[in-house]
């Protein structure tokens, strides 16, 4: 552990940090030395505000709900907007599942290359009122060969089963060049529609795969992967390419490009946007099992 409460994992031209006290949020990748992440605020505005950054993990759910309650897995959940764990999104929606601070991580293990933490999600009171599904997340990060690739398990504790619809929003920024002259790379996917708050209105579009330059393209667009087993996004600022791939587990994704700040993020999401909702592409975790999903971000030359 580093004196600053991070871990910090290094192979070869890679080098990541950890912060457990944060929900255990990527909060820096570095290349040959260069930041590759957008930092925004860092840890102590996702502490104090729940303003995302860095890569973060969005768990019991991913984006927005279309309420301030669900019904799943036999559940019906209210949320208490006064709750400190809950923030709205502009359209007064709760986003991004339960905020980060005061997350009881635990680290496993660690070495030069490897880290292994867990949060036993039944152990906080507060947390479970938010999601009233006993599990323990596991979280595996290694580095290896200019690919940092994380793991993350749900195991289903109790007697109910565990709905899936955690992600990572990780933050890229490139520096090598600026915002309007990075080359994107999607793959062939699915586009879904949102309505005028960011939820799904069931429509699709099929998109075959594009590479181009984001030039002034905005994006905020959820995507499903349909039947693919595999998928790679990427970006590259001509010093590097980043590549986000998605190895299993994530059938669906959002594509974030905002005008400010200057980032792009490939979101790997285990279900859609609003799935304790709407049910449509949500798998649960049965009592005694686990369920692992996982993505890596490679970063080579080009």
């Amino acid at each position: 552990m580093a004196a600053s409460g991070t871990v910090t994992l290094t192979a070869g031209d890679l080098a990541a940090e950890f912060a457990p006290d944060a929900g255990m949020v990527g909060c820096s990748l570095r290349h040959r030395g260069e930041e590759v992440l957008g930092l925004r605020g860092g840890v102590e505005d996702y502490l104090a505000r729940g303003k995302t950054f860095g890569i973060p993990l969005l768990h019991p759910w991913a984006n927005r709900l279309g309420d301030w309650s669900y019904e799943v897995a036999g559940r019906t959940v209210r949320l208490d907007r006064d709750s400190p764990l809950l923030r709205p999104d502009e359209h007064g929606l709760p986003i991004h599942g339960a905020l980060p601070a005061g997350a009881r991580w635990r680290v496993i293990d660690t070495t030069r290359e490897a880290l292994w933490a867990e949060l036993d999600w039944t152990a906080d009171a507060a947390r479970m009122a938010v999601f009233p599904f006993a599990h323990r997340v596991e979280l595996r990060a290694v580095i290896d060969g200019g690919v940092l690739t994380i793991e993350t398990t749900i195991v289903a504790t109790g007697d109910d089963h565990v709905p899936l619809a955690f992600a990572f929003h990780p933050y890229l920024a490139p520096p090598g060049a600026p915002r309007e002259r990075w080359q994107v790379e999607l793959p062939a996917m699915a586009h879904m529609a949102l309505d005028d708050r960011g939820l799904p209105t069931g429509a699709r579009e099929a998109q075959p795969p594009e590479r181009f330059a984001l030039a002034d393209r905005h994006y905020d667009d959820a995507y499903a992967l349909e039947a693919q087993a595999r998928a790679e996004f990427a970006v590259s600022d001509g010093v590097r390419r980043i590549a986000v791939v998605f190895e299993h587990g994530f059938p669906y994704a959002q594509v974030f490009a905002p005008p400010d700040p200057k980032v792009i993020c490939f979101e790997p999401m285990a279900a859609p946007v609003d799935a304790l909702r709407t049910h449509r592409g949500l798998r649960l975790v049965a009592p005694g099992e686990r369920a692992s999903a996982v993505f890596a971000l490679r970063v080579a030359d080009g």
